[in-house]
């Protein structure tokens, strides 16, 4: 997968140009290594990822591991974590905190502020919204997967410290030299693995996902089925970005106007709405038109606890109209259609099709 990158100030055009002269990386090939290892799914390598972590624990100065435990999913994780005996102390800061930091530090020197600015812009930058937002998805599903209780949820909580984001930081990994020392076997664990957990004498490490769904904008979004599962069975629910139960989407095959208004939680009434369609909820719901005029229909239906629905059926040349919704506060179709195009509605002049 090619992925292009926009150098529009000189800054950026030299900031890439000393990074290559010195033979660090290509910063293009960077960000679509590590974007591609951000959506993996499928079996790790482990053989390769345990070389990783072995090699990550000899870069920071400590001995390798006793031993490596495999878990299916950042949650099964946790628990086998929470289960160690005689693991030893964390070892995330030396492993992790502390090369990358230096990494930062070094490159920051070579390339000033305004260089090192604009080269995060064009590579972690690039990746670091929709990482750092199914990352967080996950580390939400794992407490509430997990904690069943108060001081349940604090020690689970304390446990996602510990953790190393293998795949998920490829973000910060698409703006350093992972082909080398400090780095390299932290590249390895993230290109071939999941999440993972370093202690002195073990380390845990996860699965990666068997599934992820995303929309264009890069949200978790699945209407029939997991947006993300593990091979474990740990699995989220999401739709376009916002989380929802699993029998939540197993019923939206089967809605009705009268189920919707039904729902008592605003979010997920709008997912229902998004789901069957707001001219068809309009249609069967009984809502009335409420103004008229050359551009078309002002249709309003008010929701229990939200804002109601307003939307414009628009006249055109076509069979089938055009439905736009529109702000609660729109009173006739033209407003509502004015306001779709940025304009207020007396210097917006429609041109009827024929």
């Amino acid at each position: 997968m090619a992925v292009a990158v926009t150098a529009v100030t000189a800054v950026m055009a030299a900031a890439e140009r000393d990074a290559r002269q010195a033979g660090d990386f290509a910063v293009p090939a960077a960000v679509a290594r590590w974007r591609e290892a951000a959506a993996a799914v499928g079996p790790a390598d482990r053989k390769a990822a345990e070389e990783g972590i072995r090699l990550a624990y000899r870069r920071a100065g400590l001995a390798e591991p006793e031993r490596i435990v495999w878990a299916g999913s950042p949650c099964e994780a946790v628990t086998v974590v929470r289960g160690l005996r005689e693991a030893g102390r964390s070892v995330r800061e030396e492993i992790r905190t502390r090369p990358w930091a230096a990494e930062r530090a070094r490159l920051q020197a070579d390339l000033g502020p305004v260089g090192w600015s604009a080269h995060w812009a064009a590579t972690g930058a690039r990746l670091w919204e929709t990482t750092r937002a199914l990352a967080d998805r996950i580390r939400t599903g794992v407490v509430e997967e997990s904690a069943g209780e108060a001081r349940a949820e604090a020690g689970v909580r304390l446990v996602l410290l510990d953790a190393v984001l293998g795949q998920h930081d490829a973000p910060w990994l698409a703006a350093f030299d992972t082909e080398r020392a400090p780095l390299d076997g932290l590249a390895r664990v993230a290109e071939n693995a999941g999440w993972w957990w370093p202690y002195e004498r073990a380390a845990v490490v996860c699965e990666r996902p068997t599934e992820l769904h995303r929309d264009e904008a890069g949200r978790l979004d699945r209407g029939d089925g997991p947006a993300v599962a593990f091979p474990d069975g740990f699995a989220l629910h999401a739709w376009r970005g916002m989380p929802v139960p699993a029998e939540f989407l197993a019923e939206l095959g089967s809605l009705t106007p009268e189920r919707i208004r039904q729902e008592e939680n605003a979010e997920l009434r709008r997912v229902m709405l998004e789901y069957y369609g707001y001219d068809r909820y309009l249609t069967e719901s009984g809502a009335v038109p409420v103004h008229r005029d050359e551009t078309g229909v002002l249709w309003r239906i008010e929701l229990v606890g939200d804002e109601p629905v307003v939307m414009v059926e628009v006249v055109n040349s076509t069979p089938e109209p055009d439905w736009l919704r529109v702000p609660p506060r729109t009173r006739t179709a033209k407003e509502g259609v004015a306001w779709t195009f940025g304009l207020r509605p007396e210097v917006y002049e429609p041109v009827r099709e024929t």
